[in-house]
């Protein structure tokens, strides 16, 4: 699914990116997220919010 409808980015492209250990900031300079309109903005942001949430829960589990 398209994210990014102004680059052409899609999300398994964002979520690539947040695997490979990228936060907002990073995704916006890389990947130019919610540099034209911004509509994709708050969906990376969630994105983000939510691969570290997951990435606590691991941690709190394997301690």
């Amino acid at each position: 699914m398209y994210v990014c409808i102004c680059k052409g980015i899609t999300d398994s492209q964002v979520q690539q990116a947040i695997d490979c250990g990228a936060n907002y900031k990073d995704l916006r300079r890389n990947l130019g997220v919610a540099t034209d309109c911004g509509q994709c903005g708050s969906f990376c942001k969630n994105m983000v919010s939510k691969a570290k949430q997951t990435c606590a829960f691991v941690e709190v589990i394997a301690a």
